[in-house]
């Protein structure tokens, strides 16, 4: 690297975190200033400019105040005291914002529930978080309806669009003051933010006011967002980078939020021109579906400056930057619950941020040694973890400290929070948050992403990391989307790797082995195959494996076309059930 290189990369990284860190200098766990006051100042300042976009809609900050204080005042009517929880569910709309931030001005904490959550999940998430109180959107009131028996005393369920007009139309639009919210501070819990429950029930995160902050902080000062600047948020509301980090670059500046009930690759750019936005935020395969999608007569046709979210994947990063003509890509690192966050501010490919070693000291962000199969960090025979070298990968973990943004504020049940923290890391006594995920440092201080702890697999002596693998697939003419995981194969040690694929006609399973020469190592090549019209994703578009896994590779049980890699051929090639049979017999060697 060139030194005038050099010389930019510290400018970029040292402007924008003094910039950040000058914005959070008031941001501080005592404080009693949190995001109800800073909307309510942009309501008396500049009470007719735009804050939502929503279909034909628009609302103004006057009217987003007013109908907040609604919110505020029907919720004091009912008995709702500060420190109360009330669960919203409601598909992405202005009211969903409207709904919370009244209920902040009355003290009380927000449950923000998964739309797609059902049955019993939908019914645990309301509970662990004490919410006497629903306010869901009539699209969903039936689910919250079939839920009914799995609850062990059944909440009030207040339906907008529904029961809930009436005593909104009759409450206030004036503000109830301070005085409902007296003893409201930056420790004080604003949401619980649920994990996807992908493994087992959705787990409660805390999430305090200062942390909401900390977290729209850090996305004003990476992306600069002004007053005239529109974010479009085609992510759920429910979730942190839709709910909070997008919602913040308005908020935060008095800017205007473009929101969209939910994602489609087909609308997305006529949406971006239509509402003329500057900046988007992205998570997950958004932006593989982007790419995949056809050519469209508004791609190009914009004035979007900037982007930031999670996920875009390097092997389609450039290719996704130079189709739509974005000048600036902002991908971060972090996770609701987390105290490790960073950003990647000068767009280096395929990096989630950057901690460089002078800036250790502020964010204690480190990568350990850690052992796959055990899953858990390796341990020196003094006990204590050991940091990996450049280049070399382990599990990302953080420092935890009451400092603003290094504290962790956990989950509803003790017993959760407690199997995040690791003790004794680098020396007795200390704590550290794990993140759960493996990455690799390089010797400028970039962080990137392998994958989740549980998503790699070991066969055959070998890690094998399923990023990995995906990205390689991807690469391939005729595979539009790969998800890969591991699947036990009977009599055999590890997991085998197995990708579920989205394929084109250009696809030819023949010569896939031929082209993954010298991009996989034998043991990485996935040993089977399986064709889907799509992959299945979370809510915040992750891809799904648990179930993938736990189906595992019967051709009698899987609707799909299987494929497996015969070592004699070399080939990829149908999986019959005969031949599964010889597989899990031990017939044939793979």
């Amino acid at each position: 690297m060139s030194l005038t290189a050099a010389i930019r990369r510290e400018y970029v990284y040292l402007s924008a975190i003094l910039r950040t860190l000058w914005l959070l200098r008031e941001v501080t766990p005592n404080s009693s200033r949190t995001i109800v006051d800073i909307v309510e100042g942009h309501a008396r300042r500049t009470p007719h400019a735009p804050v939502m976009y929503f279909q034909d809609e628009v609302m103004s900050y006057a009217q987003l105040d007013a109908r907040a204080n609604r919110y505020a005042n029907w919720a004091i009517a009912h008995g709702i005291k500060p420190g109360d929880s009330v669960a919203l569910m409601m598909e992405n709309r202005p009211d969903f914002l409207c709904c919370w931030l009244g209920l902040f001005k009355a003290g009380a904490v927000v449950a923000l529930i998964n739309t797609n959550q059902r049955l019993q999940p939908l019914a645990h998430s309301i509970e662990i978080a004490g919410a006497r109180h629903v306010v869901v959107g009539s699209e969903l009131a039936a689910c919250v309806s079939e839920a009914e028996s799995f609850f062990t005393a059944k909440p009030v369920v207040w339906v907008e669009g529904g029961n809930l007009d009436a005593e909104l139309a009759a409450a206030s639009p004036l503000s109830p003051g301070n005085a409902p919210r007296a003893g409201i501070t930056g420790r004080s819990r604003a949401f619980y933010i649920y994990t996807s429950g992908t493994t087992g029930l959705p787990k409660a995160a805390n999430f305090s006011h200062n942390r909401m902050l900390f977290m729209m902080t850090g996305f004003v000062g990476a992306l600069q967002p002004k007053s005239s600047d529109r974010i479009y948020d085609p992510l759920p509301l429910y979730h942190a980078t839709g709910g909070v980090c997008a919602v913040g670059m308005a908020l935060l500046t008095g800017g205007a939020l473009v929101i969209r009930r939910k994602f489609s690759a087909g609308d997305f750019w006529g949406d971006i021109h239509k509402y003329d936005a500057t900046l988007f935020v992205y998570i997950g395969e958004l932006c593989r579906w982007l790419l995949n999608a056809p050519l469209g007569p508004h791609e190009r046709d914009h004035h979007v400056r900037a982007i930031t979210g999670n996920g875009l994947r390097p092997e389609i990063w450039k290719s996704f930057q130079d189709r739509f003509g974005i000048q600036k890509i902002v991908e971060f690192y972090g996770a609701t619950e987390s105290n490790v966050s960073m950003l990647n501010y000068d767009g280096t490919v395929g990096a989630v941020g950057r901690i460089p070693e002078y800036m250790e000291w502020k964010f204690p962000t480190r990568i350990v040694r850690f052992d796959v199969e055990a899953e858990m960090p390796v341990r020196s025979p003094d006990g204590l973890c050991m940091e990996c070298a450049p280049g070399e990968v382990g599990e990302a973990i953080g420092g935890i400290s009451q400092e603003a943004g290094r504290n962790f504020e956990g989950y509803t049940k003790a017993s959760d929070t407690e199997k995040k923290v690791l003790h004794d890391v680098f020396r007795k006594g200390d704590s550290w948050f794990r993140t759960g995920d493996l990455m690799r440092r390089d010797v400028h201080g970039y962080f990137s992403f392998v994958d989740r702890i549980g998503d790699t697999y070991r066969w055959k002596g070998e890690n094998v990391a399923t990023s990995e693998v995906a990205e390689a697939l991807s690469a391939v003419p005729g595979i539009k989307e790969a998800n890969v995981y591991g699947v036990t194969v009977p009599g055999m040690d590890g997991r085998a790797g197995m990708a579920a694929l989205v394929v084109d006609a250009a696809f030819d399973a023949a010569t896939l082995a031929q082209r993954l020469e010298g991009r996989l190592t034998h043991v990485a090549r996935p040993l089977f195959l399986r064709l889907q019209p799509q992959i299945d994703v979370t809510g915040t578009f992750k891809q799904r494996k648990v179930e993938m896994v736990r189906e595992g590779f019967n051709p009698s049980t899987i609707p799909n076309p299987l494929f497996w890699l015969n070592p004699a051929s070399g080939r990829y090639e149908p999986l019959t059930a005969q031949r599964y049979a010889d597989i899990v017999e031990d017939k044939v060697k793979i």
